[in-house]
Parts: structure tokens; sequence; C-alpha cells
């Protein structure tokens, strides 16, 4: 046999093998492949799909596919609206649609609490912080240097005259970017329905706290003591609300010696 001839038969046998494993390869992708579950489109459509990574998830597709799995809740999304999320629900089967919140600062004390320093460098809270836990006396206490007002994708917060952050209910979506990047940890979410909130939070006694700043809560009771409906109790030095008993009749803001328990 010619050295031709044998070229040409290795050459036809290789070309054989790669026939016959490209076959399989076909038909094994063609069983192995998963079916794309077509719920999964229908729930992204419903989803808010702002993408702010809220739930824990990269975006709203992913979202969508791990409830669809069963490894998300449908209440780990704060952006999407309460009738798309019951829609999502039956779409899906079921699913805690959970209360319709937004994010507030517990803090009112701004320029009425004293600062430790004059503060030259950048003007974020982040790197305000790390010089001496930040410039306000109050360990708590809202910096106001807008590190919140530049990681909400919504716009929804500023930092007005008072010197302290305030977030606008009307256009928050609870997605949570503040909570995670303020660096005193003081927003959080509360029913958008509330129509109180407590504006503070140290936990410090009275005449400390009256030390540091002309409007923090200096634990008197006299709000727990005055709620029509016993909503509110006092906890480790601040009250807390029971937002399941207040009918919001802005008794404890009226009677608050301090000024900070805010209308909401």
């Amino acid at each position: 046999m010619s050295t031709v001839v044998q070229v040409l038969l290795a050459g036809g046998i290789m070309l054989a093998i790669a026939v016959v494993f490209g076959v399989i390869l076909v038909v094994c992708s063609h069983f192995l492949a998963q079916k794309k579950d077509d719920r999964v489109e229908k729930v992204v459509d419903l989803l808010a799909k702002s993408n702010c990574g809220g739930c824990g998830k990269a975006g709203c597709a992913q979202f969508a596919e791990a409830l669809i799995k069963g490894e998300a809740k449908l209440s780990d999304c704060r952006v999407t609206s309460t009738a798309n999320k019951e829609m999502i629900a039956k779409l899906i089967g079921g699913g805690d649609v959970g209360e319709e919140t937004v994010a507030v600062v517990h803090c009112n004390g701004g320029n009425a609490c004293y600062n430790k320093y004059e503060y030259q460098g950048y003007g974020d809270c982040a790197s305000c912080e790390l010089i001496a836990g930040g410039i306000k006396a109050c360990p708590v206490g809202c910096i106001g240097k807008k590190t919140c007002v530049g990681t909400c994708p919504f716009g929804a917060i500023s930092v007005g005259d008072g010197g302290y952050a305030v977030v606008d209910k009307e256009k928050c979506t609870s997605c949570g970017a503040c909570i995670a990047d303020c660096p005193k940890k003081i927003i959080s979410r509360i029913p958008k329905k509330a129509k109180v909130y407590i504006a503070c939070s140290n936990h410090g006694k009275g005449k400390d706290v009256m030390e540091l700043c002309q409007r923090g809560c200096i634990g008197c009771g006299i709000c727990a003591k005055n709620c029509p409906q016993g909503a509110i109790t006092m906890k480790d030095g601040l009250p807390e609300i029971d937002y399941g008993k207040c009918n919001g009749c802005m008794v404890c803001v009226e009677k608050c010696p301090r000024k900070c328990i805010k209308e909401h």
C-alpha cells in the first residue's frame, strides 16, 4: 500500500470518528439539556426590573429563576408593587407577598448634634467615618455627608438644612441600598403605612445624650406613658413602636420633649 493511500485512509478514519463523536454530542445535548421554565420570563415582566440587587441576586432575571426553583422568597423583593407580587404568587403557586415598607433614617440630630472636630476632607460619610468614627459627637448620629444620597438609585434621599438625611417615602422602593451603605447603620425599614417613626438611635442615658445632641432621645418614657393605644414600649433606653397597634394619633409626636418622634 502506497504512502498516499495510507494517508488518505488514516484521514478517512479520523473524519469518520469525528462525525460519530459529533453525532453523539448532539444527541446527548438534546437529551441532557434542561428545559427552560417559561414562567421565568413572565415573572421578570412582573418584577420592577430595577436590578437593584436588594434581594441578594445579581438582577431581576436571576431572582425570577431563584423564585421558580424555590431558592428565594417573593418577600425578598422590596421594590415590586404588592399588586404585581400577588400576580407572581398566583403564577408560581403561592408565596409570601410581604408588607410594603420604606426606609427611614433613625436620627434627626444633624446640626443640633455637636461636632467633635471640623472636617476638611472628602465630603462622604464613609470617608468621614474613618476619622475618629465621624464628625458627630453622638456615636450613632447621622454624619450628613450624603453617602446614602449617592447610593440611592431612585433619588429618594436628601440632606436638607437640618444637616441629617431624610427619605422621601413616595420615591423610596425599600431596595435596601442605603441600609447597606450607611456607615452608622441607622437606616431601617418600617411599614409604608406607618404614621410615625423614632428619629434617634442612641441608647445612652438621658444625661449623656443631652451632652451630645439637642434632639437625642433621653429615654424619659413620656411617649410610652401617653400613647392611648399602648403601641410604644421602652427598650434599652429607646422607644419602640408596635405598628400593629399604632393608629397614627400623633400624641407621641406632640408629647415628646426632644422632638425625636417624627411624623412619617
